[in-house]
């Protein structure tokens, strides 16, 4: 909870940030959710007027993949510039005096996220087959955001940090995870098979863009109508399109609706006709298909982290126990998809 120094600071940087003349706190809870990183929403009133927010901090650990709070900021705010919906970027603040650690500060934004209960409540997000066309047009609109890879191209200096974009973004993406395997120590055979068919198989990329990187059912918020915003920009970077799309049509992201594979919600068609209409690209079925299977062994590596946060005792969390144990399930999925049989040996 923050004390009240803390609702005494933050106050008075809101208020500095807004230049409104004053801000006072009316309640400040933690939000479910966010396994990664820390949320808390805000009832203010500014200059009188009643107004949300949510604060978002890191957690007590994280996982290694996961950007600062500064880079998330700023990825927010190029996305929130191009009209992708998302919450209002309202300021990040780099001084660890005003809450006990730096924070992003955006706009509280109406509607339900929990992924399990979004494909469960069909009273939520409106027409289901609209719903997967808009977001499948947001992912588009995010994909246009200053596509890197453009010879010669640079990125603009609120996104230099990013760096250049990898010249193989499915190898990079591979490294990474065998990186990731290494650093918590985790022996997984299956995962390491997975890895390796995954790396004779990696496609080429022509233009790299910005990704999101965990663009699925669970980090965007609807209510009764339809879609409110995408949440949850830790990952994002440059890399290949298709990851972001193979990413939300992946079956472990369907929360128990293996027939509806745009993120549990409604038939892959409806979200691919959308991303088509706006991107201008047509997506190949069978890069989709390669990239569902990164997918799982993605969410595979980042289950396992989150389970070595708390065996290792930088964070208790019955959830991320429970986590880590995610990792048998997706890897028998893993061997089934890669299995020879299927693809042809090579």
């Amino acid at each position: 909870m923050l004390d009240a120094d803390q609702r005494t600071a933050l106050c008075a940087w809101i208020g500095r940030t807004l230049e409104a003349g004053t801000v006072t706190l009316d309640d400040a809870r933690p939000l479910t959710g966010g396994s990664i990183q820390e949320n808390w929403m805000l009832s203010c009133r500014v200059d009188g007027a009643p107004r949300g927010f949510v604060l978002r901090k890191d957690a007590a650990a994280t996982i290694a993949s996961s950007r600062s709070r500064a880079e998330e900021f700023q990825i927010l705010r190029a996305a929130f510039a191009a009209g992708v919906r998302v919450p209002e970027p309202v300021g990040f603040c780099a001084d660890p005096g005003v809450v006990g650690a730096p924070f992003a500060l955006m706009g509280l934004v109406s509607g339900v996220g929990l992924g399990p209960r979004v494909v469960k409540d069909t009273s939520l997000g409106g027409d289901r087959a609209a719903l997967a066309e808009q977001l499948g047009r947001q992912l588009a609109r995010t994909h246009g955001i200053l596509r890197a890879g453009i010879p010669g191209a640079a990125p603009a200096d609120d996104l230099a940090f990013l760096g250049a974009p990898e010249p193989e973004p499915a190898r990079a993406e591979i490294r990474a995870l065998r990186a990731s395997l290494d650093g918590i120590g985790a022996a997984r055979p299956a995962l390491e098979w997975g890895l390796r068919w995954a790396e004779l198989r990696a496609p080429p990329c022509p233009e790299p863009v910005l990704v999101h990187r965990d663009f699925r059912t669970g980090n965007y918020m609807v209510d009764a109508e339809g879609l409110t915003a995408i949440l949850d920009w830790e990952f994002a970077g440059w890399g290949d399109p298709v990851q972001d799309i193979g990413w939300f049509c992946a079956a472990c992201w369907r929360f128990g609706r293996p027939d509806l594979e745009a993120g549990g919600i409604a038939p892959r068609a409806a979200f691919y006709r959308g991303y088509e209409a706006e991107s201008g690209r047509r997506i190949d079925p069978e890069a989709v298909r390669y990239w569902e299977i990164m997918a799982h062994l993605r969410w595979a590596v980042i289950a396992l982290e989150q389970g070595h946060r708390h065996v290792s005792g930088q964070e208790t969390s019955l959830e991320l126990a429970l986590t880590g144990r995610m990792a048998p399930e997706l890897e028998a999925t893993i061997l089934r998809e890669t299995a020879p049989e299927r693809w042809g040996a090579r």
